[in-house]
């Protein structure tokens, strides 16, 4: 008895009518019809009661019916598993990654090969909304995303970690030398940042601890991208930014000066965004790498 013969026979006990059940299988009528033939010869018995009009499962093909069906099931069982371990063994993890994650993201690819060293990860860099789009579809397994964002559908967002920010300033200017800077002291100079539709959460996280601390930010010329931004404070123009402190610690720019903001200071929630019911095996391990980076980030902010 082969699977095939009974993928046949229930295909025609379902359709009850050879000539259905062969288109569904893709295949003629006569192969259906002699395959089934040959497994009734073999059983010793009749499958189908087969006349002109009509045709019939016989009492033996009524019984053979269910059994039929759970072989056929324990079948696609065994050849998910195995396909699950040859996945397993070639997997590529699709990972979503914002600018300026500076060493978290070293950190975490570190901890997860340590983790799941059988498996690759494949880096993507996409604005925000298309990486949520991309989690939500498939095309990416996992994607980190900044600030609270609104999830996109069959996507939920993990938070992993608190990432602080820095004021950029002109090296030249008075404030550069301070040690920590309350952002009231920024009142008086230009705020350049990019478009709020570039980047709502950080561009909403900044303007509300203006007002918070009794100011509105002057608003300073527009900006195409970081680099402009921090060419333009470094000519020595009186006007201020936000980085991300992970990325300042990888920038070299000796005409600008990184100043941490006085407590309670101005962080952002990095998140993990995942698919919300089928997020693949290995998410797991990421999320556990994530919390191994926040974890080091950490004991890395109390060290003397």
């Amino acid at each position: 008895m082969e699977l095939r013969q009974l993928e046949y026979f229930t295909a025609v006990a379902e359709e009850m009518h050879f000539g259905r059940a062969a288109e569904r299988l893709h295949i003629g009528q006569p192969a259906v019809s002699q395959l089934i033939r040959r497994l009734e010869r073999e059983l010793g018995v009749e499958l189908f009661d087969r006349s002109p009009r009509h045709v019939r499962l016989t009492p033996a093909g009524a019984s053979l019916l269910p059994q039929a069906r759970a072989v056929l099931a324990a079948a696609d069982r065994a050849r998910a598993v195995v396909a699950e371990h040859l996945a397993e063994r070639a997997a590529t993890l699709r990972v979503g990654t914002s600018n300026g994650m500076g060493g978290h993201l070293d950190t975490v690819l570190d901890a997860f090969a340590a983790l799941a060293p059988d498996t690759a990860v494949e880096l993507a860099y996409v604005p925000t909304a298309e990486r949520l789009a991309q989690v939500a579809d498939g095309r990416l397994d996992a994607a980190f995303v900044r600030g609270e964002q609104e999830e996109a559908d069959g996507v939920r967002v993990v938070p992993v970690w608190q990432e602080p920010l820095v004021a950029v300033v002109p090296a030249s200017h008075p404030l550069a030398g301070r040690d920590e800077l309350p952002i009231a002291e920024l009142a008086p100079l230009p705020l350049r940042l990019t478009a709020r539709r570039n980047n709502p959460p950080l561009v909403d996280l900044v303007v509300s601890a203006c007002r918070d601390a009794g100011f509105e930010p002057l608003p300073g010329p527009p900006t195409a991208s970081l680099q402009d931004t921090l060419a333009a404070i470094g000519s020595g123009t009186a006007m201020w930014t936000v980085v991300y402190a992970a990325h300042a610690e990888r920038m070299v720019a000796p005409k600008v000066a990184f100043v941490p903001f006085a407590a309670p200071g101005l962080t952002i929630t990095t998140g993990l965004a995942l698919h919300r019911t089928r997020p693949p095996r290995r998410t797991q391990q990421l999320l556990d790498a994530c919390g191994r980076a926040r974890d080091a980030a950490g004991a890395g902010d109390h060290a003397d």
